[in-house]
């Protein structure tokens, strides 16, 4: 069939993949950000204007809400009357807000994660909320274009493979998703070329992750660039700046409602060709998408913990597949999931095996804290003297942040615990206040046991604020400086804390998570892990992995720039196989020992996981939800899977909300999954509504 010029033109310019095909029908269909897995029916307003792709405000039972036009039709559904229509009041944008990509992205994560259309555009469009952290790219509307490194052979070699490799076994692009990959394995659209970017913290994977954006974006194509969490947007952000100027864009939700929008429309409009961000980048309207990067891959913020409960990694894989493009993931301490893969070669792995700015892996020492006075031992305050006496820094890592986290009665045996959820309120000292992480409730810290009155009561365990105040007073002459969740609440002070640190203007810098992983600082000579088990005693059985991935993450920010880098591992599990192999560095062993184990006791990467969690202020109501879903879902069961539960949740009350899980089990993701889908259909007709149900498809926390 001939084509004319005029067409052929229009198809190489991707516009018809990217604007929705609309020519303002006088009916609508709407999806709500609702647990209603429908699409309802409405009029369109009285000018025409709403079309696909466009937010509207519709009359939604006594309310108005906001809704998104998925679908157009000549006449009204043959199985409503016109006359019953209502229509619609206000359409929101002038110009349509997402693309018939996005509309087929959401009915696949509809599908596989099991909600409704609703709930997965509004995952995925940029509702930004105003936090207390945001910042911009540097160099703002400047072309500025960072000099690159000189690169080793290895990541020559690695850069090949993505770039050459990766075109050759790129696939077309198949905008027009009609099957959701169930399992993340093969499904009606193949995978993507994957690759993992597999070498040791200061081993150059950053650069590499830049030249391969380089690339797609010098062939006319897009790249998106995740990472897990905002303090690392901060570094990777600068980079991206740096190197691409003005087409380089950031999102994350610590933005404005207006800034994120802003940008957006932006990459919609195709100014921008590379995005930045954690977890909700992954859904960027880049046009022509041609590589997706996932730094720090093992990462568990990649996991939403909220409806949809969406991974990035499995929807990076989704988006690489319908629009032809590559898939890179990096990380010093892969995820078991991502090992398998690639001891089965299901993922390319590209290996750096050394540093490549003067550094080399750092010694690596396991300290007891038994008989310890105080929560410093002897052997790393020597080691902070010494850093401190070579003009050096030091970074100290408690993943707890507050004074201390446990009251306890030695009279009578009283735990101070939270009145709304089943956990301990820790002490925040500053703040004279005893205070709940989950729920945010507070109170007034007791002088004496409140059940017995017995003086013999107070708090122990520690956390980030009294590490602090006995480093302060430890060492008075030290510039010392805490950054946790507490002291980075003020708008730019996460930025600030870590610029001056760079820079050299802190000695110590003491934090949690945030300063834990893929952070760059050359002045670092010693690293401190205060207590390395605290991940441990979690009933999951991700425990080990999780602690052996942070003590490798943390140690790896020492030493990154000279040969003497240290590390002190306090513990009080000298001899947990997870803390021993982090501090050896031994990855290899650490995955065989733990994949013999998980495929043992049948956990995933050898296993499939679906849970159902049911919360409701009532616990008899929710324990009567509980064994309703159960026996629903016994008889539903695939021959490969069984049913975990019901149990309570190891968290059994969380914001005055009582909590019981069912777990599904199966052997591969399809079967398991169908079965769960009419498990909910079955269990919706009748249900209770004052019990909540949330569904996680692919869980990575059980708690």
């Amino acid at each position: 069939m001939a084509v004319s010029k005029r067409s052929a033109a229009k198809k190489t310019t991707g516009m018809d993949k990217i604007l929705p095909k609309s020519i303002n029908k006088p009916y609508l269909g709407i999806v709500f950000d609702l647990p209603l897995d429908r699409v309802f029916s409405y009029r369109a307003d009285a000018k025409g204007e709403a079309q696909i792709g466009k937010r509207v405000m519709a009359p939604f039972g006594r309310s108005e809400k906001l809704g998104y036009v998925i679908e157009e039709y000549d006449g009204p559904p043959p199985d409503i009357e016109e006359q019953k229509l209502k229509a619609v009041r206000r359409v929101v944008d002038t110009q349509p807000f997402f693309d018939e990509r996005n509309i087929s992205l959401s009915a696949w994560l509809s599908r596989y994660y099991l909600c409704s259309r609703g709930e997965a555009l509004a995952a995925m469009l940029p509702a930004g909320k105003r936090t207390n952290a945001s910042f911009s790219l540097p160099g703002g509307g400047e072309d500025i274009a960072e000099k690159p490194l000189v690169l080793s052979d290895e990541q020559r070699k690695a850069l090949d493979a993505i770039t050459v490799q990766g075109e050759r076994l790129s696939l077309p692009a198949a905008p027009q998703m009609t099957q959701p990959p169930l399992s993340g394995a093969p499904s009606s659209i193949p995978l993507p070329p994957m690759f993992y970017l597999y070498g040791i913290t200061g081993s150059g994977k950053t650069e590499v992750f830049l030249r391969a954006a380089e690339y797609m974006i010098n062939k006319g194509r897009s790249v998106i660039y995740l990472v897990p969490e905002i303090a690392l947007t901060l570094q990777t952000a600068e980079a991206i700046g740096r190197r691409f100027g003005h087409i380089a864009a950031t999102l994350h939700s610590g933005m404005s409602h207006s800034m994120r929008l802003t940008e957006w429309m932006r990459i919609r409009r195709g100014e921008v060709r590379i995005v930045a961000g954690p977890r909700s980048a992954v859904f960027a309207p880049v046009r022509d998408l041609g590589l997706i990067i996932i730094d720090e891959e093992h990462d568990g913020s990649y996991k939403s913990g909220n409806t949809p409960r969406y991974h990035a990694r499995q929807v990076a894989m989704r988006r690489c597949s319908a629009e032809g493009a590559s898939l890179v993931m990096g990380s010093a301490t892969p995820s078991a999931e991502a090992w398998k893969l690639m001891q089965e070669n299901g993922i390319t792995r590209l290996n750096l095996t050394r540093r490549l700015s003067g550094g080399s892996p750092p010694e690596i020492k396991i300290v007891s804290l038994e008989n310890t006075d105080g929560c410093l031992t002897k052997e790393l305050k020597n080691e902070i003297w010494e850093t401190a006496r070579m003009g050096r820094q030091t970074i100290l890592f408690l993943n707890r942040r507050g004074f201390a986290y446990f009251y306890h009665c030695r009279a009578c045996g009283f735990e101070l615990v939270c009145k709304n959820c089943s956990v301990s309120l820790t002490w925040h000292k500053g703040r004279n206040r005893a205070i709940c992480h989950y729920c945010g409730y507070q109170a007034a810290p007791p002088q004496a046991c409140p059940q017995c009155g017995s003086l013999e009561a107070g708090y122990s365990g520690f956390g980030t604020e009294m590490i602090e105040e006995e480093v302060r007073r430890t060492f008075p002459e030290l510039r010392v400086l805490r950054a946790d969740a507490d002291s980075t609440q003020k708008k730019g002070s996460l930025e600030e804390t870590l610029l001056r640190f760079k820079q050299g203007e802190i000695d110590l810098l003491l934090g949690t998570q945030m300063v834990a992983k893929g952070l760059n600082f050359p002045g670092v000579r010693l690293v401190g892990v205060v207590l390395a088990d605290t991940g441990l005693h979690v009933p999951d059985f991700r425990a080990a992995e999780r602690t052996f991935s942070l003590v490798v993450q943390v140690a790896g920010r020492s030493g990154r720039y000279f040969p003497d880098g240290k590390v002190i591992v306090q513990t009080l599990r000298p001899q947990d196989p997870a803390i021993t192999r982090a501090c050896a560095l031994d990855i290899e062993g650490f995955f065989k020992a733990e994949l013999k184990q998980r495929d043992m006791l049948g956990f995933p990467p050898f296993s499939r996981l679906i849970r159902f969690t049911i919360r409701s202020t009532d616990n008899g109501r929710a324990d009567k939800a509980v064994k309703r879903l159960a026996a629903i879902a016994a008889p539903l069961l695939p021959r490969d899977a069984d049913m975990l539960g019901p149990a309570e949740c190891p968290i059994g009350l969380i914001a005055n909300n009582y909590r019981f899980q069912i777990i599904l089990r199966g052997k591969t993701m399809g079967s398991l999954h169908a079965s769960a889908a009419e498990i909910l259909n079955r269990y919706g007709t009748g249900k209770d509504a004052r019990v909540y149900l949330e569904v996680d498809v692919d869980p990575v926390s059980l708690m």
